[in-house]
C-alpha cells in the first residue's frame, strides 16, 4: 500500500511512465507513487523536509518561509535550464515571444536568482529559464534546489528540458542532437554518487515518448538536421572527451580515433557533461524530462571550437527552436495558449508602426 496521500499508477496511463520497455515498467510505478500527490503535484521523496520551519534554497536566493513560493511559481509547467546566465536570459525572451506572453505595463524581465551569484532564473509564465553552470556538481545542486522548489510551489506534472551545446561523433556543427540515452565514461546508462562514503548507481533515463514528440517536431523546412542518439557524459572537458589540445595528454591521436569510434560503434552521437546527473536526478524525482543539445563541432576531425561566434549563435538557437515548439504544442492542446497573450496592445501590427514612427523621431 503507498503511503497516505498518494495513488497507486496504472503505467499504461501514466504520462510519467512513458518509457517503451516492460522491464522498466515496475520501476517506473514505483517512482510515480513516490513523488506525487494524488493531484499530480510534485512529492520529495526525503521527509525531513516536511519537518523544517522553512527551507532555504540558498544558491536560488529563495527560501519557503521568506517568499510566497506557491504564488510566484505554482503555475509553472516548463523548466528550462542551459548553462550560461546569458544563453537562458536570451531563451526567456524568445519563449515570451514565441507564446506571446505579456508582461504587465511597467515592468520587465528581472533574474529571480540575482543576489544568488551563482544561477540565474528567469519566469515566463508557466517557463522557468535557469542558467545551470557547467558540469554535473553545478547541475546536481541546481535540480536539488529547483525539484524543491516544485515541492513548495505545488507545482503539477513540470517537465524539465536541458538546452545545451555538446561535440559530436561523426555528425556535423549545427546538427540538433535529443538524447535517447545517458552513458557515463564506463559506458553505464546510470550515474555514479557517494553517499555518506558508499557508492551509489541511480538510473539515468530520459523520457522515450518526450524525445519522440521533441523529433517529431523538426521541420523539413529546417537547414539543419535533427537526429535522436546516445550522449556520453563525461567528468571533464579534455582528458575525458579525448582531446589532444588539453594542458595535459598522455594518449596519441591513433588511441582518441580509435576511442570516438568506438563510441561511435555503440550509437554514441555526442558527448557533454551534464547529461547523466540530469536524466539521474529527474528520474529519481519521477520528473519527465529530455535533453536537446547542438553540435559546435564534429570531434572525428578535431578539438578546437573554432566556429566563427556569429555562426555558434545562430548554431545555439535550434534548440531552442524546437523547445518553443514544444511548448507552444503543449499549450495550445490544452488550450492555454491564447490566454497568455491578453494585454493591452489590440493590434500588433499597428503597434509596431507606432514604435518606429516614434524610434524615427529620436
Amino acid at each position: 500500500m503507498p503511503p497516505t496521500g498518494l495513488i497507486a499508477v496504472n503505467t499504461e496511463d501514466c504520462e510519467r511512465c512513458s518509457d517503451d520497455y516492460e522491464d522498466e515498467y515496475e520501476f517506473h510505478a514505483s517512482v510515480c507513487v513516490w513523488t506525487r500527490y494524488s493531484d499530480g503535484t510534485v512529492k520529495l521523496r526525503n521527509s525531513n523536509i516536511e519537518l523544517m520551519d522553512q527551507d532555504i534554497l540558498y544558491h536560488l536566493a529563495l527560501g519557503s518561509g521568506s517568499h510566497d513560493l506557491q504564488e510566484m511559481f505554482g503555475d509553472v509547467k516548463f523548466v528550462c535550464m542551459g548553462g550560461t546566465p546569458k544563453r537562458m536570459e536570451n531563451f526567456a525572451h524568445f519563449i515570451m515571444s514565441e507564446i506571446g506572453y505579456k508582461l504587465p505595463a511597467g515592468t520587465k524581465l528581472e533574474d529571480i536568482s540575482a543576489y544568488s551569484y551563482r544561477y540565474s532564473m528567469y519566469k515566463v509564465g508557466p517557463v522557468l529559464c535557469v542558467s545551470h553552470g557547467m558540469g554535473t556538481p553545478s547541475v546536481s545542486i541546481l535540480l536539488h534546489e529547483l525539484i524543491k522548489l516544485m515541492y513548495h510551489a505545488k507545482c503539477q506534472d513540470p517537465v524539465f528540458i536541458r538546452i545545451g551545446t555538446c561535440g559530436g561523433i561523426g555528425v556535423e556543427g549545427g546538427t540538433v542532437i535529443i538524447t535517447e540515452e545517458a552513458l557515463d565514461s564506463h559506458m553505464r546508462n546510470a550515474h555514479e554518487f557517494t553517499i555518506l562514503g558508499k557508492t551509489v548507481l541511480r538510473p539515468a533515463k530520459l523520457d522515450k515518448k518526450l524525445a519522440r514528440e521533441l523529433k517529431a517536431l523538426a521541420s523539413e523546412d529546417d537547414p539543419y538536421d535533427t537526429i535522436i542518439g546516445k550522449t556520453l557524459c563525461t567528468n571533464d572537458f579534455y582528458e575525458g572527451q579525448g582531446r589532444l589540445d588539453g594542458a595535459f595528454c598522455e594518449f596519441s591521436e591513433a588511441e582518441k580515433m580509435e576511442y570516438l569510434e568506438m563510441l561511435g560503434s555503440k550509437g554514441v552521437v555526442n558527448i557533454e557533461m551534464e547529461s547523466t546527473i540530469f536524466a539521474a536526478l529527474t528520474y529519481h524525482a519521477g520528473i519527465k524530462a529530455a535533453v536537446v543539445c547542438v553540435a559546435l563541432l564534429n570531434r572525428l576531425n578535431g578539438d578546437q571550437v573554432n566556429a566563427p561566434k556569429e555562426v555558434m549563435h545562430e548554431w545555439q538557437n535550434r534548440p531552442q527552436t524546437l523547445i518553443s515548439r514544444y511548448i507552444c504544442k503543449t499549450l495550445a492542446q490544452k488550450g492555454q495558449l491564447k490566454s497568455l497573450s491578453r494585454g493591452s496592445i489590440k493590434s500588433p501590427r499597428r503597434f509596431k508602426l507606432v514604435q518606429q514612427e516614434s524610434q524615427a523621431h529620436e
